[in-house]
C-alpha cells in the first residue's frame, strides 16, 4: 500500500491515528501549510477534510505558525478558476506561502557589505520579482525572454543528449548492491540537464542543485543550509554567479541557453537586480525539483503498486501515461500563492482584498469530484494529463514538456536495462510545504536484462 492514501484504502495504524487526530481538531486550527505534515503524508488527511467540509479555508495568524494568515483553495474548480484569473488573484510579489523575509534576508543576495538599513528595507518592501511573481505586462516580457530555451525545436535537439546521459548514468549503477537512487539517478540527470539549460560547466552542475535545494528550504539541522547565515551566503553566491555569466553572455553571440536568452533580450538591460535573481531562481528551481522528484516518485510508486509496474513492463507504450499519472500523484510543487486585488466571494466565503491565497495543487489532484478514484495510482487512466501539477493560465509551468521528456527518456532506458528496481524501506522525504520531494531513497537492482 502506498503511503498517504486515504478514502477507501486500508490505513496503517499510524496513519489511522493521524487521520483521527486531524478530524478531531477544530477547523480553524488546521494549517495545511505546516511543513511538519509533509514527510509523513498527513497533509492528505487535512486536504481530504477541507475538500469535504471547508473547501475555502482560512488559517488565522494564531494557527499559521510563522506563515501569517492565509486562505486555502482545495477543490479543483476553485484552484483552476483562481489560477486563470490574474486580475482577481495577483501574482505580483508572491509565489509561495513562505514566511515574510526580514530586510537583512531580502537584501542578502545583493548586499556586498556596504548596503544601508534604508536600502535593505527598500528591497524588502519591493519584494523579489520574477516571471512567476509578476502580472501582465511584465510577466509576458520576462517569460518571453527565455521561453525559446524550451521550444519544441530546442527540446528535439536536447533529446539525444538527455538519452545519452541517461544511458551513461544507468550503466554506471551497481547491481545487487543497495544505493541512493535520488543521488545517483534523479539528481544527476536533472543536474546535467539544468547545466545544459544554463550552459553552466557540467563539472560544477551540483552547485546548481545545491543552490536550488537551499532556495526552497528553511535553514535548520540536517537541512541544505543549517543556518540563515549559510542560506544568505548561498543566495549571494548564486546571484553573483548568475550576474557575472549574464554580463559575459551580453558580449557573446546569442545562444539558446536560458542565460544567453535573458542576456540578449532587448528588455533585460532594464531588469532590476531583484528581477534578475528572481528569474534565474525560478528557472533554477523549475528545472530541478519537478523532474527530479517525479523520477524518484515513479520508482517508489511502481515498487509499491506491483500491478501497475507489471502493466508498464508488459507494455512500454504506457510510459507517457505513467509519467503523467506520476506527475499528478506526486504533485512535485504542492501549491502556488496569490493575493486578491479586491474582495472575492467563493462558495459563500469572502476573501478580503490583499489577503494571500494558496492554490493547493496537491489537494486538487486528489479531488474525487474531478478525478475518479483519485487517491489510487493508475498508470493507464483515460485522461492521464488531467492534473493541476503544471498550473493553469499565464503562469503554467514553462518547462512542462522538458520535464515530461526527461521522464520519458529515463524510463525508456531503464526498461531496456533493468527487469526490476526494488525500493528498500521508506524514503526520506523533504520537510517542505512547497517542494514535495525525496531526499534519499535506497534501492537495489538485482540484475540487468
Amino acid at each position: 500500500m502506498t503511503i498517504s492514501l486515504s478514502r477507501g484504502t486500508e490505513l496503517t495504524a499510524e496513519q489511522a491515528e493521524a487521520r483521527e487526530r486531524i478530524y478531531a481538531m477544530p477547523l480553524e486550527e488546521l494549517n495545511p501549510g505546516d511543513p511538519d505534515h509533509y514527510p509523513s503524508g498527513n497533509m492528505h488527511f487535512i486536504f481530504e477534510r477541507l475538500r469535504a467540509e471547508d473547501p475555502v479555508h482560512f488559517t488565522p495568524d494564531e494557527h499559521s505558525g510563522d506563515l501569517e494568515h492565509y486562505w486555502s483553495l482545495t477543490k479543483w474548480e476553485d484552484i483552476q478558476a483562481a489560477d486563470t484569473n490574474h486580475e482577481l488573484f495577483s501574482a505580483e510579489g508572491i509565489v509561495t506561502l513562505n514566511r515574510p523575509l526580514t530586510a537583512d534576508e531580502a537584501a542578502a543576495p545583493f548586499n556586498d557589505g556596504t548596503m544601508t538599513p534604508e536600502e535593505k528595507e527598500a528591497i524588502r518592501a519591493r519584494g523579489t520579482r520574477s516571471l512567476l511573481s509578476m502580472d501582465p505586462p511584465d510577466h509576458e516580457t520576462h517569460r518571453g525572454a527565455v521561453s525559446e530555451g524550451v521550444s519544441p525545436a530546442n527540446l528535439a535537439a536536447m533529446e539525444p543528449i538527455i538519452r545519452e546521459r541517461a544511458g551513461e548514468i544507468l550503466d554506471s549503477l551497481p547491481i545487487g548492491v543497495e544505493f541512493d537512487f535520488v543521488d545517483k539517478v534523479s539528481v544527476e540527470l536533472t543536474a546535467m540537464t539544468l547545466a545544459t539549460l544554463f550552459d553552466y560547466p557540467q563539472e560544477k552542475r551540483r552547485q546548481l542543485t545545491r543552490w536550488s535545494n537551499i532556495q526552497t528550504s528553511e535553514p535548520g539541522p540536517g537541512m541544505p543550509a543549517e543556518t540563515m547565515e549559510e542560506k544568505n551566503a548561498a543566495r549571494r553566491e548564486f546571484f553573483v554567479a548568475m550576474s557575472d555569466i549574464i554580463e559575459r553572455r551580453r558580449a557573446e553571440p546569442p545562444r539558446m541557453d536560458f542565460l544567453s536568452l535573458m542576456a540578449n533580450s532587448p528588455h533585460s538591460q532594464n531588469y532590476t537586480e531583484t528581477e534578475l535573481v528572481g528569474d534565474c531562481g525560478v528557472l533554477l528551481v523549475g528545472g530541478n525539483d519537478t523532474t527530479r522528484n517525479t523520477i524518484s516518485g515513479s520508482i517508489y510508486l511502481l515498487d509499491r503498486n506491483p500491478e501497475e509496474n507489471a502493466k508498464l513492463r508488459a507494455n512500454p507504450k504506457l510510459i507517457p501515461s505513467m509519467v503523467s499519472e506520476t506527475i499528478r500523484w506526486q504533485t512535485p510543487l504542492t501549491h502556488m500563492a496569490r493575493r486578491t486585488t479586491r474582495d472575492v466571494e467563493i462558495k459563500g466565503k469572502v476573501i478580503p482584498k490583499g489577503d494571500r491565497v494558496a492554490m493547493w495543487y496537491l489537494s486538487g489532484n486528489r479531488d474525487e469530484d474531478k478525478i475518479q478514484n483519485a487517491d489510487a495510482y493508475i498508470i493507464d487512466r483515460k485522461n492521464p494529463r488531467q492534473h493541476l501539477s503544471f498550473g493553469f493560465g499565464i503562469h503554467r509551468c514553462l518547462g512542462n514538456k522538458l520535464a515530461e521528456l526527461q521522464l520519458k527518456v529515463i524510463w525508456e532506458e531503464m526498461l531496456v536495462r533493468f527487469p526490476e528496481i526494488n525500493v528498500i524501506g521508506e524514503p526520506d522525504r523533504s520537510h517542505s510545504n512547497f517542494v514535495r520531494g525525496y531526499e534519499e531513497m535506497t534501492v537495489v537492482i538485482p540484475r540487468r536484462n
